[in-house]
């Protein structure tokens, strides 16, 4: 791997040398691979993972993988099963979950319910669905994509993670604050330089350059200023990057401390992690920040800012913002409930993946006619329309698997 000069002075001058060293030997290794179970859809205590290689400690939901299996030809995954996700980027998952306990939720020392979340810029869905799986069942989240082909990805991937009360949106952050509406979290995944996808990404080396940082850095201050206008006081900012330097890290969470008086939160970590915290002179303000050779995972940063104040914690506005939420009511993915239960069709692996690649496939003699929801190892796929002698494939066409080759250790696949 080849870094760009100018990549490297920064990390020089920003890092201590045996950080920058390490940092340095974890570009030069191969990216972990990992996984986040969906606990709605797996048990845990019996679904085995072959390939499994330790847990992600700071998510309860997250595996690392000794190696990396080709996911497009698992059904389970196109069912939701789990998400093909960084372990890194799990650590929202212990930031969310002491978020919670702070906020007096249910099931965390507290009464409260329902919240409002916001997920900013959520493509691809990875933390959206994470969120998802920690909030409070009552609560509503609006995962919002600006840009309208990643929307579509995020709207796929969301639907497949199957939870209710999950709306995905296509909108630039200005229209959320023109909108008044206020939000108990907002997680602002924001654009970024990109330097901690160095190992995963080779094309992210090629793009970087330090007027980029300095642009995203105005970018990522602009989204976090509309963010902020949306924010409740006494609600909770999430701010995170997949970025190393301090210029789009600390110097931003310290912006948003001095400029819009957020207040920085501490959450309790273990050492073990391999952690890193603030990397900017003169400001110790709690910050996360993981690196390849300190963490098993890819690069990320992240921080918690508190607005100050007190909103209250009446619920008011959520129950119109759940009605408009429920997408499963609107996907083919889940069928609406008939008047006359039909039993879903289980499929084996073969068929599985035709169905997936769109195709017309056969059902069971004993299959019903019309339309029938068809599943794997009990999880459903979609729907199709069986006419007898075929069932006509009713999978959305944008999510086919559009690969013919099928690798040769599918056996595998079929049990992670």
């Amino acid at each position: 791997m080849q870094l760009p000069s100018d990549f490297i002075r920064q990390m020089e001058a920003q890092m201590p040398p045996d950080l920058w060293h390490d940092l340095q030997e974890g570009l030069a290794q191969e990216p972990a691979v990992s996984i986040r179970v969906n606990p709605s859809k797996i048990n845990l205590e019996d679904w085995q993972i072959p390939l499994a290689d330790g847990r992600v400690p700071w998510c309860e939901y997250g595996y690392y993988l000794s190696s990396r299996p080709a996911f497009t030809f698992d059904p389970l995954l196109h069912a939701g099963a789990y998400y093909v996700q960084d372990a890194s980027s799990m650590f929202l998952h212990h930031v969310l979950r002491e978020i919670l306990r702070g906020a007096g939720v249910r099931g965390y020392g507290g009464t409260r319910n329902a919240l409002r979340v916001l997920d900013l810029c959520a493509a691809p869905g990875g933390k959206s669905t994470l969120m998802r799986s920690v909030l409070p069942e009552e609560s509503v989240l609006i995962s919002n994509e600006p840009m309208r082909n990643r929307y579509q990805v995020l709207r796929e991937n969301v639907m497949k993670w199957g939870y209710p009360r999950h709306e995905v949106t296509n909108l630039y952050p200005k229209d959320f604050s023109r909108s008044k509406e206020k939000f108990d979290i907002i997680l602002a995944d924001v654009p970024c330089s990109g330097e901690g996808m160095f190992r995963k990404d080779e094309a992210a080396i090629g793009e970087w350059s330090l007027q980029k940082v300095e642009q995203c850095q105005q970018l990522q201050r602009d989204i976090v200023s509309e963010a902020w206008k949306c924010l409740r006081p006494g609600g909770y900012l999430i701010y995170s990057t997949c970025t190393l330097n301090t210029r789009e890290n600390e110097e931003n969470v310290r912006w948003i401390r001095e400029e819009l008086e957020g207040e920085v939160l501490p959450i309790p970590t273990e050492a073990e992690w391999g952690i890193t915290g603030s990397l900017l002179p003169d400001f110790n303000a709690p910050v996360y920040r993981f690196l390849p050779g300190r963490t098993r995972g890819e690069g990320l940063f992240m921080a918690v800012v508190r607005k100050r104040g007190y909103g209250g914690t009446e619920a008011r506005g959520y129950e119109k913002c759940a009605k408009r939420a429920e997408y499963s009511d609107k996907s083919k993915l889940v069928p609406p409930c008939p008047r006359t239960p039909v039993p879903p069709i289980n499929l084996d692996y073969q068929t599985a993946i035709k169905y997936l690649r769109r195709e017309a496939i056969v059902l069971p003699p004993e299959a019903p006619r019309g339309i029938v929801t068809v599943t794997y190892q009990g999880l459903p796929l979609g729907q199709c329309k069986n006419i007898g002698n075929r069932a006509n494939n009713l999978y959305p066409k944008e999510w086919r698997i559009k690969s013919t080759h099928i690798p040769e250790y599918e056996e595998i696949l079929k049990r992670i």
